[in-house]
């Protein structure tokens, strides 16, 4: 119904939790979702962990964990298998996110294993209050759309910074890496597009991928540069029929140690934005 635009509702939240803090989801199964599974807003102090999620692969919009405005937040030891994002962190939506401002800040993603023609960790796209101080590490995926994507939009406006993603596993995947600034649509017709989101911080590093089709996209926005993109050891092994390039625009950065060769803006290392020392 609702891809036949039939449906008269919007689709809940399997659980969602909001302005709430001190909680803990552990050992449960959620399975066949509406909409996103498990959805704390507003929310503070929150662990997730030893869950299992499952949704088909052609159900849409059916995220897995989606922590939005939140803050001190650690997801962990959990299996996802879903139509849409596994994991991904939200702060608002074009002007009600800005004028809300809630960011999403230290929140830990570790030892999570799944799949998705979708993303494994996602940021965004909805950015506008804010996400800083965000960690993810051990994550083991197959059969992805992409493995880690950071996502946002002219009229976001709010920020991405000091992201720190480490030790994944990626097979079978479209692209192994995207960080983009213009994805994701707008609530409505009203949205700012001076509002432009600041990315900057972004540090992958030890992410090894199997069979990817294309390594990596990094797309900044012209009047706001993605500034401290800095890659080390990242290896994205394609097949015989892959794209094994990079492509950028709008980016500064360094790399260290990355197969295939980056694009140019990311060849250089040291300077302001050392990889070296970064993890």
């Amino acid at each position: 119904m609702w891809r036949s635009r039939t449906l008269k509702f919007t689709r809940p939240n399997l659980i969602e939790f909001k302005n709430s803090k001190e909680i803990i989801i552990s050992n449960v199964i959620f399975q066949n979702s509406p909409f996103w599974n498990i959805h704390p807003v507003y929310c503070s102090d929150v662990v997730i962990h030893h869950v299992t999620i499952l949704a088909p692969q052609d159900s849409p919009n059916t995220d897995g964990i989606d922590p939005d405005s939140s803050n001190n937040v650690c997801i962990e030891d959990s299996y996802i298998s879903t139509g849409d994002d596994l994991v991904a962190i939200k702060s608002g939506w074009d002007e009600y996110g800005i004028a809300f401002g809630r960011p999403s800040s230290n929140i830990t993603i570790r030892r999570i294993t799944g799949s998705s023609p979708y993303a494994g960790i996602a940021i965004g796209s909805e950015t506008s209050g804010g996400i800083k101080n965000i960690v993810a590490e051990h994550i083991s995926l197959s059969n992805m759309g992409v493995g880690v994507n950071i996502k946002t939009n002219i009229g976001r406006g709010g920020y991405i910074k000091n992201i720190k993603i480490s030790n994944v596993y990626v097979e079978n995947a479209k692209y192994g890496i995207k960080i983009a600034g213009d994805t994701g649509d707008h609530p409505d017709a009203f949205y700012n597009p001076n509002a432009l989101p600041i990315v900057k911080g972004i540090h992958i590093n030890n992410v090894w991928g199997v069979n990817v089709q294309n390594a990596g996209s990094i797309q900044g926005l012209k009047g706001s540069p993605f500034t401290g993109i800095c890659l080390t050891e990242v290896n994205l092994h394609g097949s015989l029929n892959s794209y094994r390039t990079w492509k950028c625009s709008d980016v500064i950065g360094t790399s260290l140690k990355v197969s295939p060769w980056p694009c140019s803006e990311l060849r250089t290392t040291g300077g302001s934005y050392s990889c070296s020392s970064t993890f």
